[in-house]
């Protein structure tokens, strides 16, 4: 598989894969995985295309606790890797690299979605309201029998 046809199918996959899975390092060195909300997909969050149509197309954004285990994880080892999948359709793609506490208001309004006062009781400017960004520096597209590798 060459790269101009494993390009659409990455994106196509980080838009319409239900979940992502995180995974972080905890403090004795051993991997931690979780499901997040995945806020690309076009479907179940139609009001940050525009948002994520300003920025490339492999920057990642992940809401959380601040109060969470992953956040502790992450300030001690940012190295994660997240995975995107559709299993029935023998799709995924792994992104790794160093993901980041964001610190800019304006992005965490951006990504902000009302219903998610019932986690946030003091809203967008909740102290437990944490925005994770990863710029990945590699990708690896698995594609039924095919393998795509993008080192960014």
């Amino acid at each position: 598989m060459n790269k101009e046809e494993a390009l659409p199918l990455i994106n196509n996959l980080l838009l319409t894969a239900d979940a992502a899975y995180l995974t972080t390092i905890d403090s004795e060195g051993f991997p931690q995985t979780r499901a997040m909300l995945n806020l690309k997909n076009k479907n179940t969050y139609p009001e940050l295309t525009g948002f994520f149509n300003r920025i490339d197309n492999f920057t990642i954004y992940f809401t959380t606790n601040t109060s969470s285990q992953k956040v502790e994880h992450i300030k001690n080892n940012p190295r994660i890797s997240v995975y995107y999948c559709k299993p029935d359709e023998w799709r995924g793609v792994m992104l790794n690299g160093e993901i980041s506490l964001v610190n800019d208001q304006k992005i965490k309004e951006a990504v902000w979605q009302e219903n998610w006062n019932m986690y946030y009781p003091k809203g967008v400017t909740d102290p437990d309201y944490a925005v994770l960004k990863l710029k990945p520096r590699l990708i690896k597209l698995y594609h039924q029998l095919n393998f795509f590798k993008l080192e960014l």
